[in-house]
C-alpha cells in the first residue's frame, strides 16, 4: 500500500512540474511565468518529498530530504523575488 501511495505522490509531483513547464512556455509575461513556476515548484516538490518520505529508511534520511525541500523553497522564493524586482526596476527606468 505504501508503495502505491509513493507512486501516486511522485507521479502527481511530476505532473505538476510538467504543467509548470507548459505554463513557462505558454504564459504571456514574466510575472505570470514566475507565479506559475513558483506555485508549481512548491507543490510539485512537496508531493515528491511526501512520496520519498514514505520510503525513508530512518529519521536521519527523512530529515535530510526535508532539509533539501526547505532549502529549495527558500531558493525559489528568493530567485522569484530577485527576478521580479529586477524586471520592475527595468520597467520603471524605461518610463
Amino acid at each position: 500500500m505504501i508503495d502505491w501511495l509513493t507512486v501516486i505522490l511522485v507521479s502527481a509531483g511530476v505532473f505538476f512540474y510538467w504543467s509548470g513547464s507548459v505554463g513557462l512556455l505558454r504564459l504571456p509575461d514574466t510575472y505570470s511565468r514566475l507565479h506559475a513556476l513558483t506555485k508549481v515548484d512548491n507543490l510539485g516538490l512537496g508531493l515528491l518529498v511526501a512520496g520519498l518520505l514514505l520510503q525513508a529508511p530512518d529519521g536521519w534520511w527523512a530529515g535530510k530530504v526535508l532539509l533539501v525541500w526547505v532549502l529549495a523553497l527558500l531558493a525559489s522564493a528568493v530567485n522569484a523575488y530577485l527576478i521580479a524586482n529586477s524586471l520592475r526596476r527595468r520597467e520603471r527606468d524605461a518610463d
